[in-house]
């Protein structure tokens, strides 16, 4: 059971508020808050030391396990929304935004190494009363979650990788660009944002334009920040750590990869799995870097199938 996609709904509102002549802004709001209610989620937060932490959980909370979701570099909690909406009626979801991203706190002198990230997760968790979940994260979001897993070994039942970042064995469309001093995952002007749209994902999920413009004017404000978070993992020299720590895994873990991925190149999921003690490589066929976003419905599918009896 889940609740319908809202994208045929979505339309039908963007359309209805441009008529009564609400603001790009008013309409942003006012879509994101539909989403959000059709997956059965809403949003809160709550602080974490000087950090005031935004987040999405259940409307209804049920007997399910909890999930937690950890998104992407320069992305935020409503990239799950749609894969959530899938999973609320049997799981209790929580999907963060990290600092620096979304709703939270944006702080430009913390660290932002994918270490340091990992301790801001579990210090959320802790806040939020979370002991035991199914962690899952996309990108920088799945390095995240693997370190997770890798230091809270009694806190995680399985882990779910979505396009992880942290093992670059295999080179990508991303690296080359960036290396040539061209990073199309930071919007800078007009147009950017549509770029990093296309750049990541394959099969890209319809957005109203309205909503689309307010999307691109909240990355292009965010630009100082990601430049930030970007040039500290960037910097970190993480790869042989990150390698070793993931074979402290003790949780099931899937990856999933789209085999279309420009920013990570999918073939670095075999390394991944070969690392990990319990793990299993899925790729999908014409999708993107955000599979979750790309394919919600047969994510979730996958998810359920991983874990078993206990999603029933």
């Amino acid at each position: 059971m889940h609740r319908p996609s809202p994208v045929k709904l979505l339309i039908i509102l963007a359309a209805s508020l441009l008529f009564t002549a609400c603001s790009r802004q008013d309409i942003y709001e006012t879509a994101i808050g539909f989403e959000r209610s059709s997956a059965g989620l809403d949003a809160a937060s709550v602080e974490v030391g000087n950090l005031d932490i935004a987040y999405l959980r259940n409307q209804e909370a049920n007997t399910g396990d909890t999930i937690v979701m950890i998104h992407g570099f320069g992305a935020n909690k409503d990239n799950w929304t749609r894969l959530a909406g899938y999973l609320t009626d049997d799981f209790n979801v929580y999907a963060i935004d990290l600092p620096g991203h979304g709703d939270s706190s944006k702080p430009l002198d913390i660290g932002y190494r994918l270490e340091d990230q990992a301790g801001y997760v579990s210090r959320i968790l802790d806040a939020l009363s979370i002991d035991e979940a199914h962690v899952m994260g996309n990108s920088m979001g799945g390095a995240i979650a693997a370190l997770y897993a890798a230091n809270h070994p009694d806190k995680v039942k399985s882990v779910v990788l979505f396009s992880p970042a942290g093992i670059l064995e295999y080179e990508s469309e991303l690296v080359k660009l960036v290396m040539e001093g061209d990073n199309p995952l930071i919007p800078k002007q007009p147009g950017d944002f549509k770029r990093l749209m296309d750049f990541a994902l394959e099969k890209e999920p319809f957005i109203p334009w309205p909503i689309l413009g307010v999307m691109e004017e909240r990355a292009i404000a965010n630009r100082e920040v990601n430049e930030v978070i970007f040039a500290a993992i960037r910097d970190a020299g993480f790869e042989s750590d990150f390698r070793n720590a993931i074979t402290r895994i003790k949780a099931p873990v899937l990856v999933i990869w789209g085999k279309e991925d420009r920013v990570i190149n999918y073939r670095n999921g075999e390394i991944f799995v070969a690392a990990i003690p319990d793990a299993w490589l899925e790729v999908m066929e014409g999708i993107g870097h955000a599979p979750m976003l790309e394919a919600p419905e047969e994510s979730a599918q996958l998810f359920r199938k991983f874990i078993g009896p206990t999603a029933e």
